[in-house]
C-alpha cells in the first residue's frame, strides 16, 4: 500500500483540494485498496473545519467531492505513516523539513515538481483572492495529481 499526504498551511484550500482530486483519480484507476490519501496543514488554524466553501464549490464543478474532509495539523507521526508527503509550496516544504524526524520513513517533496521544467514550483494560495485563483490552483492540482498517480502506479 502506498500512502500520500498533501500539506498546505491551514488545510482548507490547496491540500484538501489535492486530497480530493487525487483520491478521485485513485478511485477511477481502481487503486483504492492500494493507495491511501490524506491532507493536513502546517498550522492548526482550522482544525476540524471543512474546506473553504470556495474550494468545495470549485472542485465540485469539476466532479471532485471535498465535503467530507476536515482540517487537521501535521503531526510528527505523519512522517512515518506516509510514504510521500507533498508540500503545496516551498514554504510548506521548508516547514516540513524543519520538523522531519531523522529516522522518518516518509519522503517530503514539492507537489509541483512533477510538472515540466520551467513551470511553476508552488501552488498559489487562493484564499485571499477571487474565483480565478481557485480555478488556477485546481488546474495545477489536477495536472500534478495525474502525474503523481502515474509515478505511484509505476511503483506499486
Amino acid at each position: 500500500m502506498a500512502s500520500v499526504l498533501f500539506v498546505c498551511t491551514g488545510n482548507i484550500c490547496r491540500s484538501p483540494t489535492a486530497h480530493g482530486v487525487f483520491r478521485h483519480l485513485v478511485a477511477e484507476a481502481g487503486l483504492v485498496d492500494r493507495v491511501h490519501t490524506d491532507s493536513c496543514g502546517t498550522h492548526g488554524y482550522h482544525v476540524g473545519d471543512p474546506p473553504d466553501p470556495r474550494a468545495i464549490e470549485t472542485a465540485g464543478r469539476r466532479g471532485f467531492d471535498l465535503t467530507d474532509l476536515r482540517a487537521r495539523k501535521l503531526r510528527h507521526d505523519d512522517f512515518d505513516r506516509f510514504d510521500l508527503l507533498l508540500a503545496m509550496d516551498r514554504g510548506h516544504l521548508r516547514a516540513m523539513q524543519a520538523i522531519t524526524p531523522g529516522d522518518a520513513r516518509g519522503v517530503s517533496r514539492l507537489f509541483l515538481e512533477v510538472l515540466p521544467a520551467g513551470g511553476p514550483t508552488d501552488v498559489p494560495d487562493p484564499y485571499y483572492s477571487g474565483q480565478a485563483a481557485f480555478d488556477h490552483a485546481l488546474d495545477l492540482i489536477e495536472e500534478a495529481s495525474a502525474l503523481w498517480l502515474d509515478r505511484i502506479r509505476d511503483g506499486l
